[in-house]
């Protein structure tokens, strides 16, 4: 799940630390488990027909609004610092508000012993691209 979210240049080496043993371009497109690709594919199917029903009622306009409306709201982040961004626009309007997982509660990096404060110069200019390396590093 690392590898997805962070990009790679071809011609650099692999770390093996920051996106895993089998990082090769397999394991980019296929799911790390089969039971993740069996939810991902229901999900896709009810977010589907959801907008399929939406169009039906309010016609093509709605779901294009709605479209544009999560586009803007994804892209809304808190620049790296003390507080993390909580996306909470783009959460009220998909609905994942209410979902309340395991992830919320459990193994929070701000708990732990070796957290470092991440640095907010540093991960701005890894967000403009003026340096590399990961946004926040959070143990020692």
């Amino acid at each position: 799940m690392a590898s997805s979210g962070m990009k790679r240049e071809i011609s650099e080496t692999h770390d093996t630390l920051r996106f895993g043993i089998n990082a090769g371009v397999k394991a980019d497109l296929a799911p790390p488990h089969p039971l993740q690709a069996s939810i991902q594919s229901e999900a896709k199917f009810w977010a589907d027909k959801k907008k399929f029903g939406t169009e039906a009622i309010y016609g093509s306009a709605f779901n294009i609004r709605k479209d544009l409306d999560a586009q803007i709201l994804s892209r809304f982040q808190r620049p790296p610092g003390a507080l993390p961004s909580s996306m909470l626009g783009y959460e009220a309007l998909t609905g994942s508000l209410d979902d309340f997982g395991f992830e919320d509660y459990l193994n929070m990096p701000q708990d732990s012993d070796s957290f470092r404060q991440p640095d907010m110069h540093h991960g701005m200019e890894v967000r403009l691209g003026l340096s590399k390396g990961p946004i926040c590093p959070s143990f020692n």
